[in-house]
């Protein structure tokens, strides 16, 4: 009975990891999405409305900003490094853009996550400012749990996207937080744990780099 109790935990801690990497493999974005435009903005349609903004984030010398309309939204950086505008892909897959929506950290390599709700998910997708160039990474993130945010897990001085993860294909309260850098690919995954409530930092999940393990591949 201890045995077979014992290889059913194995196996559940094993597909938590396993669904980690099938969710964001299923958000990959194709490498043509809008990487940024130079402009000035004015008299910009966001779906099928004039844009209005919606919130904005100073990073360093430069405003980051949400805008949105009926349909669709745009990210506008202007300052310093110039001015890029982004097509907004969260408003797109139909997230909700608040003023919540925003977070950026300023470091030598800036970072701003954009984030929305979703049928009980959030969407994100970031902006990283490099070399005095803002891009965009080719990722649209999902959080099962329900929080996406940004913290340097990996304490290198630049934030990373930590979501925070239903196991069992959202078919049960197991959840797990997973970590991937803004430069590179993911840092890992926590230990499941019973309910999201139990994850570490909670309600801003914010593990330690000694708390990851790796995440399988799908």
């Amino acid at each position: 009975m201890g045995a077979a109790r014992s290889s059913q935990v194995v196996a559940a801690a094993a597909a938590v990891v396993v669904v980690a990497g099938l969710v964001f493999a299923y958000f990959q974005r194709p490498d043509h999405t809008d990487s940024g435009q130079s402009g000035d903005g004015g008299g910009m349609r966001c779906g099928t409305t004039v844009c209005q903004s919606i919130v904005g984030r100073s990073v360093g010398g430069d405003m980051v900003e949400l805008l949105g309309g009926t349909g669709g939204g745009r990210i506008r950086v202007t300052g310093q490094t110039g001015t890029f505008i982004f097509e907004m892909t969260t408003a797109e897959a139909g997230a909700t853009i608040n003023g919540d929506s925003l977070l950026c950290r300023d470091a030598a390599v800036g970072v701003c996550l954009v984030r929305g709700p979703h049928n009980n998910k959030v969407l994100g997708e970031v902006l990283v400012r490099k070399n005095g160039t803002w891009s965009r990474i080719q990722t649209t993130y999902l959080a099962s749990a329900a929080y996406l945010g940004l913290h340097d897990v990996d304490e290198d001085g630049v934030a990373d996207i930590v979501a925070a993860q239903l196991a069992c294909g959202g078919q049960c309260r197991n959840a797990f937080v997973q970590v991937f850098s803004a430069l590179g690919p993911d840092i890992g995954c926590t230990q499941p744990a019973p309910a999201r409530e139990q994850l570490p930092g909670w309600p801003t999940p914010a593990p330690k780099l000694s708390q990851l393990r790796p995440c399988a591949n799908t």
